[in-house]
């Protein structure tokens, strides 16, 4: 059964906690968490001391998507904060493999995250090592872009390959998940769907959660 992570970069930053227990309310399984450093990607969003503070607000699992140069530097505060999972970039870190380690080290999940243009032989020597692997399906840095329709290619490609090594890996989609693709990426064997504006830019972002929810859990 597929579940859902609503994108907290396209929330209201003015009210995060009543954004967070809307979700909470409409049923969303995990908090993804974008953390952008300026440098990695041109944007710039928070770090560990708003997830901290954000832990005390609900008791739902923290998907943090790093997408931060050296993010080897910083793992440790991650971790402290309150993450449950912590998903990298390859091109990010020059010892991949080392980084992952040093996530799992702290009791918490690793995952890697491949923009649109990562090929998934990065994967050839980590995989077994990971928890998790985020499929972007728009290029990282920006909320609302529109999904990119060559990745579903990539998508059957990944689960094929998780399927046929036996690996019990949550497959994760990031990038203009709509109402309208869920079904059909759910289909092609994605684990959680994260979704940011489709979400947080409804009228009733309650609503909108419990219909995700209803497409996901067919």
């Amino acid at each position: 059964m597929a579940k859902i992570a609503p994108s907290l970069l396209s929330a209201d930053f003015a009210n995060l906690s009543e954004e967070i227990k809307k979700i909470e309310k409409g049923g969303a399984d995990y908090l993804h968490l974008d953390v952008m450093d300026g440098i990695f990607v041109s944007n710039i969003t928070f770090g560990p001391p708003v997830i901290k503070s954000l832990r005390k607000v609900t008791d739902m699992p923290f998907d943090v998507h790093l997408m931060i140069d050296k993010p080897e530097r910083f793992i440790k505060n991650f971790a402290e904060a309150g993450a449950d999972i912590l998903t990298i970039h390859p091109e990010a870190t020059i010892h991949l493999h080392k980084t992952i380690q040093e996530i799992k080290s702290f009791g918490i999940k690793a995952g890697v995250s491949l923009n649109p243009s990562t090929d998934l032989s990065v994967l050839n020597y980590i995989i077994e090592d990971l928890d998790l692997i985020l499929i972007m399906t728009v290029n990282p840095g920006f909320g609302g872009q529109g999904f990119i329709e060559t990745m579903m290619d990539k998508i059957k490609d990944l689960r094929n390959l998780i399927d046929q090594k036996g690996l019990d890996i949550i497959l994760e989609v990031d990038g203009g998940v709509k109402l309208s693709n869920a079904k059909k990426l759910t289909d092609l064997g994605v684990d959680l769907l994260v979704a940011g504006s489709e979400v947080f830019g409804a009228e009733d972002i309650e609503q909108r959660t419990r219909e995700f929810k209803l497409i996901i859990d067919k």
